[in-house]
């Protein structure tokens, strides 16, 4: 297969040409060439591309994945780093999972208005105190 202009790695990959640039830019990926003024990939970049957006997908930073590429662009994904975001997905699961439940209950509960629910009214509280945000690292499934 020969080299691929952007507009061809774009369409394939799902990938806005302007992204493209982007990563090149970041250095997550690397065009070999150009024809007139398109940019020319390797069919390589589709996988590449593909990892990004797995990547991506994962939660990990541009940055987090651009380490997880040996300098002549071969993978090198290290378990510990993906066992470390399993386990931070874990905490979000659990904390998406507390807040689900805790609506549903507001949702089906007795009382006049979900502000008169006391089980509504703690997730609220945990809210406006910043608890429920994603970035902690004390999650809140417990309390609410």
């Amino acid at each position: 297969m020969s080299e691929l202009d952007i507009s061809v790695v774009a369409k394939r990959s799902g990938v806005p040409a302007s992204t493209l640039r982007f990563y090149e830019e970041k250095g997550l990926i690397a065009s070999v060439g150009r024809r007139g003024l398109k940019r020319l990939f390797e069919p390589q970049v589709l996988e590449r591309l593909a990892l990004i957006a797995l990547g991506r997908a994962a939660g990990f930073s541009l940055d987090e994945i651009a380490e997880m590429f040996a300098p002549d662009g071969a993978p090198r994904i290290e378990r510990r780093r993906l066992l470390a975001k399993a386990d931070d997905l874990d905490g979000t699961i659990r904390r998406l999972s507390a807040m689900r439940d805790g609506l549903r209950h507001a949702a089906a509960c007795p009382a006049s208005s979900p502000m008169e629910c006391p089980h509504f009214l703690r997730i609220v509280r945990l809210a406006g105190q910043g608890r429920l945000e994603p970035s902690r690292r004390r999650f809140v499934a417990e309390a609410v």
